[in-house]
Protein backbone atom coordinates (compact mmCIF):
# COMPACT_ATOMS: atom_id res chain seq x y z
CA UNK A 1 0.00 0.00 0.00
CA UNK A 2 0.89 3.51 -0.76
CA UNK A 3 0.19 7.16 -0.18
CA UNK A 4 1.31 8.39 -3.40
CA UNK A 5 -1.08 11.22 -4.77
CA UNK A 6 -1.54 14.21 -6.68
CA UNK A 7 -1.07 16.85 -4.08
CA UNK A 8 1.94 19.27 -2.89
CA UNK A 9 3.99 16.23 -2.76
CA UNK A 10 3.49 14.44 -6.05
CA UNK A 11 6.56 11.81 -7.05
CA UNK A 12 8.89 14.28 -5.27
CA UNK A 13 12.20 13.38 -3.47
CA UNK A 14 13.05 15.18 -0.79
CA UNK A 15 15.63 17.37 -3.01
CA UNK A 16 12.60 17.61 -5.72
CA UNK A 17 9.89 19.05 -3.11
CA UNK A 18 12.53 21.74 -1.74
CA UNK A 19 13.45 22.83 -4.79
CA UNK A 20 9.32 23.18 -5.74
CA UNK A 21 9.13 25.15 -2.23
CA UNK A 22 11.86 27.75 -2.91
CA UNK A 23 10.41 28.28 -6.59
CA UNK A 24 7.40 29.09 -5.25
CA UNK A 25 5.37 26.44 -6.98
CA UNK A 26 4.58 24.40 -3.32
CA UNK A 27 4.08 26.12 -0.13
CA UNK A 28 5.78 24.11 2.77
CA UNK A 29 2.41 24.74 4.69
CA UNK A 30 0.80 23.02 1.89
CA UNK A 31 3.90 20.34 1.69
CA UNK A 32 3.54 19.61 5.70
CA UNK A 33 -0.28 19.73 5.51
CA UNK A 34 -0.76 16.56 2.46
CA UNK A 35 2.08 15.05 4.60
CA UNK A 36 -0.20 14.85 7.42
CA UNK A 37 -3.46 13.75 5.49
CA UNK A 38 -0.93 11.12 3.49
CA UNK A 39 0.30 9.65 7.05
CA UNK A 40 -3.43 9.34 8.25
CA UNK A 41 -4.14 7.61 4.73
CA UNK A 42 -2.00 4.67 5.45
CA UNK A 43 -1.39 4.94 9.41
CA UNK A 44 -4.33 2.65 10.52
CA UNK A 45 -2.34 -0.24 7.95
CA UNK A 46 1.33 0.11 8.79
CA UNK A 47 1.16 1.50 12.66
CA UNK A 48 4.62 3.33 11.71
CA UNK A 49 3.65 6.69 13.97
CA UNK A 50 4.25 7.46 17.68
CA UNK A 51 3.76 10.75 17.70
CA UNK A 52 1.80 13.41 15.98
CA UNK A 53 2.93 17.34 15.73
CA UNK A 54 -0.70 18.92 16.28
CA UNK A 55 0.98 21.86 14.60
CA UNK A 56 3.91 21.53 12.57
CA UNK A 57 6.21 24.45 12.40
CA UNK A 58 7.74 25.30 8.75
CA UNK A 59 11.48 26.18 8.94
CA UNK A 60 11.51 30.11 9.05
CA UNK A 61 10.86 31.56 5.26
CA UNK A 62 9.07 28.94 4.12
CA UNK A 63 5.58 29.27 5.30
CA UNK A 64 2.01 29.85 2.79
CA UNK A 65 3.36 31.81 -0.11
CA UNK A 66 7.18 32.06 0.88
CA UNK A 67 9.78 31.42 -2.28
CA UNK A 68 12.76 30.97 -0.42
CA UNK A 69 13.72 29.18 2.74
CA UNK A 70 16.52 28.29 5.50
CA UNK A 71 18.67 24.88 4.47
CA UNK A 72 18.76 22.39 1.57
CA UNK A 73 15.82 21.04 2.89
CA UNK A 74 13.85 23.81 3.89
CA UNK A 75 9.89 22.96 3.96
CA UNK A 76 10.67 19.36 3.65
CA UNK A 77 8.11 17.18 5.73
CA UNK A 78 9.58 14.48 8.02
CA UNK A 79 9.83 12.54 11.11
CA UNK A 80 12.30 11.59 13.75
CA UNK A 81 12.82 8.17 15.11
CA UNK A 82 11.16 7.90 18.76
CA UNK A 83 14.75 7.24 20.88
CA UNK A 84 15.60 11.02 20.40
CA UNK A 85 14.31 13.49 22.34
CA UNK A 86 12.41 16.25 19.84
CA UNK A 87 11.28 19.90 22.07
CA UNK A 88 7.85 19.22 23.58
CA UNK A 89 7.89 15.50 22.60
CA UNK A 90 7.76 12.69 24.54
CA UNK A 91 10.72 9.70 24.20
CA UNK A 92 9.28 6.26 24.55
CA UNK A 93 12.19 4.04 23.27
CA UNK A 94 9.43 1.72 21.93
CA UNK A 95 8.91 0.85 25.41
CA UNK A 96 6.32 -0.04 27.90
CA UNK A 97 8.09 -0.36 30.42
CA UNK A 98 7.97 3.06 31.57
CA UNK A 99 5.63 6.25 30.89
CA UNK A 100 7.90 9.12 29.19
CA UNK A 101 7.88 12.85 29.60
CA UNK A 102 7.87 15.31 26.91
CA UNK A 103 11.76 16.30 26.41
CA UNK A 104 12.44 20.01 27.36
CA UNK A 105 15.28 20.11 24.51
CA UNK A 106 16.07 18.96 21.56
CA UNK A 107 18.64 16.50 21.40
CA UNK A 108 22.36 17.05 19.56
CA UNK A 109 21.23 15.15 16.51
CA UNK A 110 17.98 16.45 16.38
CA UNK A 111 19.28 20.19 16.49
CA UNK A 112 21.75 18.54 13.25
CA UNK A 113 18.41 17.24 11.75
CA UNK A 114 16.55 20.25 11.92
CA UNK A 115 19.05 22.55 10.76
CA UNK A 116 18.58 20.91 7.20
CA UNK A 117 15.22 23.03 7.21
CA UNK A 118 12.86 20.08 7.54
CA UNK A 119 9.38 20.15 9.25
CA UNK A 120 8.75 17.41 11.63
CA UNK A 121 5.36 16.18 11.59
CA UNK A 122 6.23 14.25 14.68
CA UNK A 123 8.28 10.57 15.70
CA UNK A 124 8.19 7.36 14.48
CA UNK A 125 7.94 3.91 15.86
CA UNK A 126 10.82 1.13 16.83
CA UNK A 127 11.38 -1.83 18.81
CA UNK A 128 12.16 -1.67 22.37
CA UNK A 129 15.10 0.25 22.74
CA UNK A 130 16.33 -0.65 19.08
CA UNK A 131 17.30 -4.15 19.87
CA UNK A 132 15.30 -5.92 17.42
CA UNK A 133 16.07 -5.92 13.46
CA UNK A 134 12.03 -5.78 13.47
CA UNK A 135 9.45 -3.33 14.64
CA UNK A 136 7.49 -5.83 16.32
CA UNK A 137 5.81 -5.39 19.80
CA UNK A 138 4.76 -8.27 22.49
CA UNK A 139 1.38 -6.26 23.07
CA UNK A 140 0.86 -3.89 20.53
CA UNK A 141 0.54 -3.40 16.55
CA UNK A 142 3.37 -4.28 14.61
CA UNK A 143 5.17 -1.46 12.01
CA UNK A 144 3.89 -3.35 8.79
CA UNK A 145 5.99 -3.21 5.36
CA UNK A 146 4.28 -1.46 2.47
CA UNK A 147 5.21 -3.70 -0.16
CA UNK A 148 3.28 -6.79 1.56
CA UNK A 149 1.86 -5.61 5.21
CA UNK A 150 2.34 -9.14 6.26
CA UNK A 151 5.73 -8.67 5.92
CA UNK A 152 8.55 -6.64 8.53
CA UNK A 153 9.53 -3.13 8.02
CA UNK A 154 13.02 -4.29 9.44
CA UNK A 155 14.37 -2.36 12.44
CA UNK A 156 15.00 -0.44 14.12
CA UNK A 157 14.11 2.06 12.04
CA UNK A 158 10.76 0.48 10.68
CA UNK A 159 8.72 3.00 11.55
CA UNK A 160 11.00 5.40 9.55
CA UNK A 161 11.37 3.41 6.69
CA UNK A 162 7.51 2.84 6.35
CA UNK A 163 6.38 6.05 6.04
CA UNK A 164 8.79 6.73 3.45
CA UNK A 165 8.56 4.01 1.31
CA UNK A 166 4.60 4.70 1.51
CA UNK A 167 4.97 7.87 0.25
CA UNK A 168 3.71 9.58 2.98
CA UNK A 169 6.95 11.74 3.54
CA UNK A 170 10.18 11.68 1.31
CA UNK A 171 12.96 11.66 3.88
CA UNK A 172 12.61 10.62 7.40
CA UNK A 173 15.17 10.15 11.24
CA UNK A 174 17.20 6.73 11.33
CA UNK A 175 19.99 5.46 13.34
CA UNK A 176 22.10 2.71 13.14
CA UNK A 177 23.67 0.46 16.73
CA UNK A 178 23.70 -2.92 14.82
CA UNK A 179 22.28 -2.13 11.15
CA UNK A 180 18.79 -0.27 12.09
CA UNK A 181 19.16 2.41 9.44
CA UNK A 182 20.59 -0.46 6.69
CA UNK A 183 17.96 -3.36 7.83
CA UNK A 184 14.58 -1.48 7.67
CA UNK A 185 16.15 0.15 3.98
CA UNK A 186 16.67 -3.29 2.64
CA UNK A 187 13.09 -4.42 3.54
CA UNK A 188 11.69 -1.41 2.43
CA UNK A 189 14.08 -0.89 -0.70
CA UNK A 190 15.43 2.28 0.25
CA UNK A 191 18.78 3.96 0.59
CA UNK A 192 20.13 3.59 3.91
CA UNK A 193 23.68 5.09 4.69
CA UNK A 194 25.28 4.46 7.90
CA UNK A 195 27.52 7.35 8.38
CA UNK A 196 31.34 6.70 9.84
CA UNK A 197 31.53 6.56 13.31
CA UNK A 198 31.87 11.08 14.05
CA UNK A 199 30.91 12.14 10.75
CA UNK A 200 27.28 13.60 12.40
CA UNK A 201 27.24 14.87 15.88
CA UNK A 202 27.80 12.15 18.47
CA UNK A 203 24.86 10.27 19.73
CA UNK A 204 25.02 10.49 23.66
CA UNK A 205 24.31 7.65 25.09
CA UNK A 206 26.29 5.79 22.81
CA UNK A 207 29.52 8.05 23.00
CA UNK A 208 29.43 7.10 26.90
CA UNK A 209 30.54 3.66 26.17
CA UNK A 210 33.02 1.82 25.85
CA UNK A 211 32.34 0.31 21.99
CA UNK A 212 30.21 3.53 20.29
CA UNK A 213 28.07 1.84 18.30
CA UNK A 214 25.31 4.60 16.97
CA UNK A 215 25.32 6.29 14.37
CA UNK A 216 22.38 8.31 13.17
CA UNK A 217 21.35 9.32 9.80
CA UNK A 218 18.48 9.19 7.17
CA UNK A 219 16.46 6.38 5.27
CA UNK A 220 15.26 7.96 1.62
CA UNK A 221 14.17 7.20 -1.86
CA UNK A 222 16.72 8.48 -3.93
CA UNK A 223 20.29 8.84 -3.81
CA UNK A 224 20.24 12.40 -4.26
CA UNK A 225 18.02 12.68 -0.93
CA UNK A 226 20.92 11.16 1.19
CA UNK A 227 23.85 13.13 -0.41
CA UNK A 228 22.11 16.28 0.15
CA UNK A 229 21.52 15.76 3.93
CA UNK A 230 24.84 14.69 4.44
CA UNK A 231 25.71 17.87 2.84
CA UNK A 232 23.74 19.82 4.59
CA UNK A 233 24.52 18.41 7.88
CA UNK A 234 27.95 19.43 7.33
CA UNK A 235 27.17 22.74 7.42
CA UNK A 236 25.79 22.66 10.76
CA UNK A 237 28.77 20.52 11.98
CA UNK A 238 31.97 18.77 10.43
CA UNK A 239 34.10 16.40 12.17
CA UNK A 240 37.63 18.30 11.40
CA UNK A 241 39.19 14.53 11.79
CA UNK A 242 37.36 13.37 8.48
CA UNK A 243 37.48 14.54 5.21
CA UNK A 244 34.56 16.56 4.54
CA UNK A 245 31.98 14.82 2.44
CA UNK A 246 30.30 17.97 0.26
CA UNK A 247 27.64 17.72 -1.65
CA UNK A 248 28.04 14.89 -4.03
CA UNK A 249 25.59 15.06 -7.74
CA UNK A 250 26.23 12.49 -9.76
CA UNK A 251 28.44 9.41 -10.25
CA UNK A 252 32.50 9.84 -10.48
CA UNK A 253 34.53 8.72 -13.39
CA UNK A 254 36.53 6.80 -11.47
CA UNK A 255 36.60 2.78 -12.08
CA UNK A 256 36.52 0.88 -8.54
CA UNK A 257 37.80 -2.28 -7.01
CA UNK A 258 35.44 -4.16 -5.24
CA UNK A 259 35.26 -7.17 -3.13
CA UNK A 260 32.51 -9.49 -2.38
CA UNK A 261 31.28 -11.47 0.46
CA UNK A 262 28.53 -13.87 -0.52
CA UNK A 263 28.24 -15.62 3.31
CA UNK A 264 29.23 -13.92 6.36
CA UNK A 265 32.39 -13.71 8.04
CA UNK A 266 30.24 -15.25 11.06
CA UNK A 267 29.46 -18.15 9.02
CA UNK A 268 26.14 -17.77 8.18
CA UNK A 269 24.56 -18.80 4.66
CA UNK A 270 22.34 -16.71 2.78
CA UNK A 271 18.98 -17.76 0.77
CA UNK A 272 18.93 -17.87 -2.90
CA UNK A 273 17.06 -14.87 -3.28
CA UNK A 274 19.64 -12.84 -1.53
CA UNK A 275 22.26 -14.26 -3.30
CA UNK A 276 20.91 -13.47 -6.49
CA UNK A 277 21.12 -9.76 -5.63
CA UNK A 278 24.47 -9.67 -5.12
CA UNK A 279 25.47 -12.01 -7.26
CA UNK A 280 23.51 -9.37 -10.03
CA UNK A 281 24.97 -6.79 -8.83
CA UNK A 282 28.08 -8.38 -8.99
CA UNK A 283 27.50 -8.50 -12.96
CA UNK A 284 26.20 -4.94 -13.31
CA UNK A 285 29.58 -3.42 -11.55
CA UNK A 286 31.68 -5.58 -13.79
CA UNK A 287 29.66 -4.29 -17.06
CA UNK A 288 30.14 -0.67 -15.81
CA UNK A 289 33.82 -1.40 -15.18
CA UNK A 290 34.71 -1.79 -12.14
CA UNK A 291 36.66 -4.78 -11.07
CA UNK A 292 35.05 -7.19 -8.72
CA UNK A 293 36.69 -9.91 -7.18
CA UNK A 294 36.04 -12.48 -3.80
CA UNK A 295 37.18 -11.26 -0.84
CA UNK A 296 37.44 -12.70 2.86
CA UNK A 297 37.21 -11.57 5.92
CA UNK A 298 38.10 -13.20 8.87
CA UNK A 299 36.97 -12.33 12.24
CA UNK A 300 36.89 -13.56 15.49
CA UNK A 301 35.27 -16.82 15.92
CA UNK A 302 33.65 -15.56 19.10
CA UNK A 303 32.96 -12.15 17.28
CA UNK A 304 28.78 -13.38 17.37
CA UNK A 305 28.59 -14.07 20.83
CA UNK A 306 30.73 -10.99 22.38
CA UNK A 307 28.66 -8.88 19.83
CA UNK A 308 25.37 -10.42 21.86
CA UNK A 309 26.86 -10.30 25.13
CA UNK A 310 27.85 -6.39 24.44
CA UNK A 311 24.39 -5.75 23.14
CA UNK A 312 23.25 -7.59 26.78
CA UNK A 313 24.97 -4.95 28.61
CA UNK A 314 23.08 -2.57 26.61
CA UNK A 315 19.90 -3.91 27.97
CA UNK A 316 21.37 -4.35 31.32
CA UNK A 317 22.51 -0.78 31.84
CA UNK A 318 18.78 0.23 30.42
CA UNK A 319 17.11 -2.01 32.94
CA UNK A 320 19.56 -0.17 36.10
CA UNK A 321 19.13 2.99 34.85
CA UNK A 322 15.67 3.36 33.36
CA UNK A 323 13.88 5.39 36.27
CA UNK A 324 16.02 8.42 34.31
CA UNK A 325 13.80 7.39 31.49
CA UNK A 326 10.68 7.71 33.44
CA UNK A 327 10.24 7.61 37.28
CA UNK A 328 7.77 4.34 36.99
CA UNK A 329 10.43 2.63 34.81
CA UNK A 330 10.15 -1.17 36.02
CA UNK A 331 12.55 -3.03 33.97
CA UNK A 332 10.11 -6.61 34.66
CA UNK A 333 8.19 -4.75 32.05
CA UNK A 334 10.70 -4.60 28.91
CA UNK A 335 10.20 -7.07 26.75
CA UNK A 336 11.00 -10.68 26.03
CA UNK A 337 14.15 -9.77 24.06
CA UNK A 338 15.17 -6.90 25.98
CA UNK A 339 15.29 -9.46 29.42
CA UNK A 340 16.50 -12.54 28.05
CA UNK A 341 20.10 -10.04 26.28
CA UNK A 342 20.18 -8.65 29.96
CA UNK A 343 20.58 -12.15 31.04
CA UNK A 344 22.69 -13.24 29.01
CA UNK A 345 25.01 -10.53 29.94
CA UNK A 346 24.19 -11.35 33.40
CA UNK A 347 25.92 -14.81 32.65
CA UNK A 348 28.66 -13.33 31.26
CA UNK A 349 28.91 -10.04 32.62
CA UNK A 350 33.29 -11.12 34.12
CA UNK A 351 34.17 -10.98 30.79
CA UNK A 352 33.01 -7.54 29.97
CA UNK A 353 37.02 -6.09 29.83
CA UNK A 354 37.84 -9.12 27.53
CA UNK A 355 34.91 -8.78 25.10
CA UNK A 356 35.79 -4.93 24.94
CA UNK A 357 38.97 -5.51 23.59
CA UNK A 358 38.25 -7.95 21.16
CA UNK A 359 35.98 -5.98 19.68
CA UNK A 360 37.93 -3.40 19.24
CA UNK A 361 40.81 -4.90 17.74
CA UNK A 362 38.11 -6.46 15.31
CA UNK A 363 39.21 -3.19 12.59
CA UNK A 364 42.92 -4.98 11.97
CA UNK A 365 41.31 -8.01 10.47
CA UNK A 366 38.78 -5.41 8.97
CA UNK A 367 41.65 -3.23 7.26
CA UNK A 368 43.42 -6.68 6.34
CA UNK A 369 40.20 -6.88 3.89
CA UNK A 370 39.94 -3.75 2.79
CA UNK A 371 44.03 -3.82 1.39
CA UNK A 372 44.00 -3.14 -2.46
CA UNK A 373 40.18 -2.39 -2.39
CA UNK A 374 37.90 0.63 -2.43
CA UNK A 375 35.26 -1.51 -1.42
CA UNK A 376 33.36 -4.12 -0.28
CA UNK A 377 30.07 -5.90 -1.80
CA UNK A 378 28.15 -7.84 0.58
CA UNK A 379 24.43 -9.10 1.22
CA UNK A 380 22.54 -6.46 3.67
CA UNK A 381 20.62 -9.53 5.59
CA UNK A 382 21.04 -13.07 5.28
CA UNK A 383 17.42 -13.82 4.10
CA UNK A 384 14.75 -11.84 2.86
CA UNK A 385 12.31 -9.95 4.78
CA UNK A 386 10.41 -12.61 7.20
CA UNK A 387 6.96 -12.52 7.68
CA UNK A 388 5.00 -10.26 11.16
CA UNK A 389 5.31 -12.68 13.76
CA UNK A 390 9.07 -14.84 13.29
CA UNK A 391 11.00 -12.03 15.48
CA UNK A 392 8.28 -10.96 17.68
CA UNK A 393 9.45 -10.49 21.08
CA UNK A 394 7.15 -12.33 22.20
CA UNK A 395 8.84 -15.21 20.59
CA UNK A 396 10.70 -17.02 23.28
CA UNK A 397 14.20 -16.32 23.94
CA UNK A 398 16.44 -18.87 22.79
CA UNK A 399 14.22 -19.24 19.53
CA UNK A 400 13.98 -15.86 18.67
CA UNK A 401 18.10 -15.03 19.24
CA UNK A 402 19.02 -18.01 16.79
CA UNK A 403 16.51 -16.23 14.21
CA UNK A 404 18.04 -12.92 14.72
CA UNK A 405 21.70 -14.04 14.81
CA UNK A 406 20.79 -16.28 10.99
CA UNK A 407 19.48 -12.67 9.95
CA UNK A 408 21.34 -10.59 10.80
CA UNK A 409 25.01 -11.56 10.07
CA UNK A 410 26.59 -8.37 8.02
CA UNK A 411 25.81 -5.35 9.84
CA UNK A 412 27.09 -5.30 12.89
CA UNK A 413 30.78 -5.14 12.31
CA UNK A 414 30.47 -2.18 10.74
CA UNK A 415 29.13 -0.74 13.87
CA UNK A 416 31.99 -1.99 15.90
CA UNK A 417 34.67 -0.63 13.62
CA UNK A 418 33.07 2.57 12.85
CA UNK A 419 32.82 2.67 8.90
CA UNK A 420 30.35 3.75 6.45
CA UNK A 421 28.00 1.14 5.41
CA UNK A 422 25.30 1.86 2.78
CA UNK A 423 22.41 -0.25 1.81
CA UNK A 424 20.79 -0.17 -1.27
CA UNK A 425 17.93 -1.12 -3.72
CA UNK A 426 18.58 -3.63 -6.35
CA UNK A 427 16.71 -4.97 -9.49
CA UNK A 428 16.07 -8.29 -8.10
CA UNK A 429 12.89 -8.44 -5.90
CA UNK A 430 11.75 -11.67 -5.28
CA UNK A 431 9.46 -13.97 -6.60
CA UNK A 432 6.69 -12.07 -4.53
CA UNK A 433 8.02 -9.17 -5.08
CA UNK A 434 9.43 -8.28 -2.35
CA UNK A 435 12.34 -5.74 -2.35
CA UNK A 436 16.03 -7.00 -2.17
CA UNK A 437 19.01 -5.09 -0.91
CA UNK A 438 22.76 -5.09 -1.07
CA UNK A 439 25.30 -3.09 1.01
CA UNK A 440 28.61 -1.20 0.50
CA UNK A 441 31.05 -1.00 2.88
CA UNK A 442 34.38 1.93 2.52
CA UNK A 443 36.97 2.95 4.74
CA UNK A 444 36.28 5.49 7.50
CA UNK A 445 35.74 8.54 5.77
CA UNK A 446 35.15 7.19 2.45
CA UNK A 447 31.32 8.32 2.24
CA UNK A 448 32.04 10.20 -1.16
CA UNK A 449 33.43 7.27 -3.28
CA UNK A 450 29.38 4.78 -1.62
CA UNK A 451 27.25 8.15 -2.75
CA UNK A 452 29.32 8.39 -6.50
CA UNK A 453 28.52 4.46 -7.02
CA UNK A 454 25.35 4.73 -5.47
CA UNK A 455 24.53 7.67 -8.04
CA UNK A 456 25.48 5.42 -10.67
CA UNK A 457 23.89 2.25 -9.99
CA UNK A 458 20.60 4.19 -9.51
CA UNK A 459 21.11 5.47 -13.17
CA UNK A 460 21.64 2.69 -14.62
CA UNK A 461 18.60 0.75 -13.24
CA UNK A 462 16.60 3.14 -11.59
CA UNK A 463 15.15 1.82 -8.24
CA UNK A 464 11.53 0.40 -8.12
CA UNK A 465 8.76 2.23 -6.35
CA UNK A 466 5.88 0.43 -4.38
CA UNK A 467 3.46 2.51 -6.40
CA UNK A 468 4.44 0.69 -9.78
CA UNK A 469 3.81 -2.71 -8.43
Amino acid sequence: MHAFRDDALGDHDAVGLAEAIRRGEVSAGEAARDAAARVRAVEGRLHAVQVHVDSPAPAPGTGSGARTGSGALAGVPTFVKDNTDHRGLPTGHGSAAFTPSAALRHGPFTEQFLSTGVTVLGKTRLPEFGFSPSTEYEDAEPVRNPWNTGRSAGGSSGGSAALVAAGAVPIAHANDGGGSIRIPSACCGLVGLKPTRGRVVANPQSSRLPVDLVSDGVVTRSVRDTAAFLAAAETHWRNPKLPPVGLVEGPSGRRLRVGFLLDSPTGVRIDSDTHAAVTGTVATLERLGHRVEPVAMDLDPRFTEDFLTYWGMLSFLLGTTGRSLGADFDRHRMDGLSRGLREQYLRNWRRTPAIVRRLKRIKVAYAAAFRGLDLVLSPVLAHTTPRLGHLSPAVPYPTLIERILAYVAFTPVDNVVGTPSLSLPTPHPTAEGLPVGVMFTARPGAERTLLELAFELEADRPFRRVQDL
